[in-house]
C-alpha cells in the first residue's frame, strides 16, 4: 500500500463502523489523520487507541454534524488556519431508513438526503481544488450495492447511494487527467451499527437482516481492505464480495421488469 505512504487522511464517520476501520488500517501508513464525527467521546477513544499504537502518527479530531453547512464549512476553514492539505478523503459518513416511504420520518428523510448526498458532494468541493494543486490525491466516496437497484423499504436510501455511485464514476472522469484517483465503494451488508440505526422503533427484527445470506456479507476490515486497494489501483468502482459482484452483474443483465417483480415480492415478504 505504498500509495498511502505518508499520506494526510481525513475520514468522516470515523467515530464507528467503517470508518473507524479505515482509520485503523491507514495508521500504520499516514502520516496524518483528521478524523470527523458527530460524537467526539468515541473520536478521542479511536484516537487514544490509535497513539497507543502508532505514536508518531499526527492524529486529528473534529467533532462536527455534517448534516448542516455550518460545520462542513467550519471543517474547511479549520484545515486551512492549521496548514492541513489533505490529499486523501473518506466520504464514509452515511444514514439509513428502513420501511415503507409513506410511514417515515421526514425529518430523518432529509437528514439522510444531507448527510448522504450533500455532505459528500459539498465537502468533495470544498477540498478538491486543493487536491489538485498537490497534483496526487485521492477520494474515496462509500456507496453501497443498494445503489444499483431502486429498493422498496429503503427506497430514499438506494436513491441516495445511486447518486454516490454516479457523481463518483462521473468524478472520476473528470479528475483522473489533474491526478485525483476517484473511486466508489459499493459494499453490500456489513455487520456495522448500521442496521441498528436505520431500523424504526418497533421493527427490531430487521436489524439482524444482513443474517438472511450470510455469503453476501462482508466484514469491515474485508472491506476497507477492498477500498483501499481499489484506490490504489486508480479503479473507478469496486464491489468487495466477490460473490456479490457476481450477483449485481446477473442481476443489471436481467430485464428490468423482471427485476421489479422480484424486488416488489420480496418486499412484501418482509
Amino acid at each position: 500500500m505504498r500509495f498511502f505512504q505518508g499520506c494526510t487522511a481525513l475520514v468522516t464517520g470515523a467515530s464507528s463502523g467503517l470508518g473507524a476501520e479505515f482509520a485503523r488500517q491507514l495508521a500504520p501508513l499516514a502520516s496524518r489523520l483528521v478524523l470527523v464525527a458527530r460524537r467526539k467521546d468515541r473520536l478521542e477513544e479511536l484516537a487514544k487507541d490509535l497513539r497507543r499504537f502508532h505514536p508518531n502518527l499526527d492524529i486529528r479530531i473534529f467533532a462536527a454534524d455534517l448534516t448542516s453547512a455550518d460545520p462542513r464549512l467550519a471543517l474547511a476553514d479549520w484545515l486551512t488556519a492549521e496548514k492541513i492539505d489533505i490529499n486523501f478523503l473518506i466520504n464514509n459518513a452515511g444514514l439509513g431508513d428502513h420501511g415503507e416511504f409513506h410511514s417515515s420520518d421526514w425529518a430523518r428523510v432529509q437528514a439522510m438526503l444531507d448527510l448522504n448526498i450533500t455532505a459528500l458532494t459539498h465537502l468533495s468541493h470544498l477540498l478538491v481544488n486543493r487536491m489538485i494543486v498537490q497534483g496526487r490525491a485521492a477520494i474515496l466516496n462509500v456507496s453501497s450495492v443498494a445503489g444499483f437497484f431502486p429498493l422498496p423499504t429503503m427506497s430514499v436510501y438506494s436513491a441516495t447511494k445511486a447518486y454516490v455511485t454516479s457523481f463518483s464514476e462521473s468524478l472520476a472522469m473528470e479528475l483522473r487527467p489533474q491526478g485525483i484517483t476517484v473511486t466508489a465503494l459499493c459494499p453490500g451488508p456489513v455487520p456495522t451499527e448500521f442496521f441498528e440505526v436505520a431500523t424504526r422503533p418497533g421493527d427490531e427484527d430487521r436489524a439482524d437482516s444482513f443474517k438472511t445470506c450470510p455469503a453476501l456479507v462482508a466484514l469491515p476490515f474485508e472491506v476497507v481492505r477492498a477500498g483501499l486497494e481499489a484506490v490504489a489501483r486508480d479503479r473507478a468502482r469496486v464491489i468487495p464480495n466477490p460473490l456479490l459482484a457476481a450477483t449485481v452483474a446477473i442481476g443489471l443483465a436481467i430485464p428490468f421488469f423482471i427485476v421489479r417483480r422480484i424486488l416488489a415480492a420480496r418486499a412484501s415478504n418482509h
